[in-house]
């Protein structure tokens, strides 16, 4: 396996580390210091996560091993990644559940579509309007674990500070839905030959 192959399998390996990470204090509420490790830990965890996207390209790059391959499965980690996030925050009710599930349509489609383009023999790569959408769940993701992490570690935000977090969370989760769908709709118009076929 290629470096930059490796960096993307370690998006996919790490998702369910964050899962456990952001979940079980969730379920076992008595474990308070975990609760507080978690609270340091998560965001730096969730940023190296996304650094090895970063990694992947550059080293795919710096050693001319850009492949059919790897731009399938750079795009298939990144979703792996965020959907994983985004559950967790659906989850602790930050993110509204009901642009979780349209992302979900999104990004199942965008697999399928994928797929169909690999039987025609076409990599379908991630496209700019594709990595504004990423980079908007990035940031997304992390005002939330901002958020949920200083609860954590016991310095909650409170009265019109977290309102004010909260209220932009909720607009960050539409604007991720709708950045969704405006690249979906890129990926249609400029692979719609493939799928007349």
């Amino acid at each position: 396996m290629k470096l930059s192959d490796k960096f993307t399998l370690t998006r996919i390996v790490l998702s369910p580390v964050f899962l456990a990470l952001y979940i079980i204090p969730y379920f076992y509420p008595l474990l308070h210091s975990f609760s507080v490790f978690t609270g340091w830990f998560m965001i730096p965890f969730l940023g190296f996560m996304e650094f090895t996207d970063f990694l992947d390209g550059f080293f795919a790059r710096k050693t001319n091993a850009v492949s059919d391959f790897g731009k399938v499965f750079d795009p298939f980690a990144d979703v792996i990644v965020h959907i994983t996030t985004l559950c967790c925050f659906a989850f602790t009710n930050y993110f509204n559940p009901i642009c979780l599930i349209l992302i979900l349509y999104r990004e199942f489609t965008m697999n399928f579509i994928r797929m169909v383009a690999s039987k025609k023999g076409v990599a379908i790569a991630a496209r700019k309007g594709g990595k504004l959408k990423t980079c908007f769940y990035i940031a997304t993701g992390f005002v939330i674990l901002l958020v949920e992490c200083a609860l954590r570690i016991g310095h909650p935000f409170e009265g019109n500070v977290l309102s004010g977090f909260m209220i932009a969370i909720t607009v960050m989760s539409w604007i991720c839905v709708a950045l969704a769908y405006i690249s979906f709709i890129d990926y249609l118009k400029s692979f719609a030959s493939i799928l007349k076929d």
